[in-house]
C-alpha cells in the first residue's frame, strides 16, 4: 500500500469535510442573523411561536409610531370594478412607473391627479401596475390607479378619484408599533409555514355603497401565497382581511 498517497487522500478528505461543515455552520449563522434582524423587536414568546409554527418574517418591522387620524373622503368616480379601461392615446414604456419624474412627464397630461398616487410593486400583479392615492404621505389602500400594460407598454388605466374632506376636528392618535401590532397576529392568525413579505402603514376601511367613505390607520400585512392582504388596526390591534383582492 502507498501510505504516502493514502495519507494525502485522508488529509484531503478531512479538509473537504471541514469546509463543508464550516459552510453549513455559516449558513445557519447567517439564517439566524437574518431572523434576528427582522424579529429583534418581537417579544420572545412570539419568536418561539414562529419557530414552532415555521413562520418566517421576510420583512423589516417599521419602527415608526406617528400620530394619525381617521379619514373621511368623497368618491369622485365609479368603483374600479364598474369602470372600463381608458385607452392611452399613445402607449408609453412601462419602465416609467419606477420613476415618479418619468411617470409625471409621460402621463401627467393624460391621467388626472397622477402626482397624488405612488407606485406599490408589492400590490401590483402581472399585467397591472397598482398605484395608491397618498394622503399625508400614506397610501389609502382602497383608492387605486391601475396601469395596464402589455408588450412592455402601458396601454390604458383605471382610476379611483376622491376628495379628502376636512377632518381637523378628528382626534389624532399614536399608532401601535408594528412589532406590537403584528405579534398577536402572528400567534393567533397565521397558519403554519406562513411567510410575511411586507408590512406597511396606511389607511384602510370597509367600502360602502355611498359616495362618503371612512378609512382608519392600519398596518397592511402581505403573506406569501395568501390571496388577500391582512390589515391590523394601527390603534386597537384588531385584525381584518380584505373580502377581495
Amino acid at each position: 500500500m502507498d501510505w504516502s498517497r493514502a495519507k494525502s487522500v485522508l488529509i484531503g478528505s478531512f479538509l473537504l469535510l471541514n469546509i463543508l461543515l464550516g459552510y453549513q455552520v455559516w449558513l445557519e449563522v447567517r439564517e439566524q442573523l437574518d431572523i434576528n434582524n427582522h424579529s429583534a423587536e418581537l417579544p420572545p414568546d412570539t419568536v418561539a411561536v414562529m419557530k414552532q409554527k415555521r413562520i418566517e418574517l421576510n420583512a423589516n418591522l417599521p419602527l415608526e409610531t406617528p400620530s394619525m387620524r381617521d379619514l373621511t373622503y368623497q368618491l369622485k368616480s365609479l368603483s374600479l370594478e364598474k369602470q372600463e379601461i381608458v385607452k392611452l392615446e399613445t402607449p408609453v414604456d412601462r419602465r416609467i412607473v419606477f420613476s415618479q419624474t418619468d411617470l409625471l412627464a409621460a402621463l401627467g397630461n393624460q391621467i388626472p391627479d397622477i402626482e397624488l398616487y405612488a407606485f406599490d410593486p408589492l400590490g401590483s400583479k402581472a399585467g397591472v401596475f397598482v398605484l395608491y392615492r397618498m394622503v399625508d404621505n400614506r397610501p389609502l389602500f382602497e383608492v387605486k390607479l391601475e396601469l395596464y400594460y402589455s408588450n412592455q407598454k402601458i396601454t390604458g388605466f383605471k382610476q379611483s378619484r376622491i376628495e379628502v374632506l376636512d377632518s381637523n376636528d378628528v382626534k389624532q392618535q399614536m399608532v401601535l408599533p408594528a412589532a406590537k401590532a403584528v405579534a398577536p397576529f402572528i400567534e393567533r392568525n397565521l397558519p403554519d409555514g406562513s411567510v410575511i413579505t411586507d408590512i406597511q402603514l396606511g389607511y384602510h376601511g370597509q367600502t360602502f355603497d355611498t359616495d362618503m367613505q371612512v378609512s382608519a390607520p392600519y398596518w397592511r400585512v402581505l403573506v406569501e401565497d395568501a390571496d388577500r392582504p391582512y390589515y391590523i388596526h394601527a390603534v386597537s390591534g384588531e385584525v381584518a382581511q380584505d373580502k377581495e383582492q
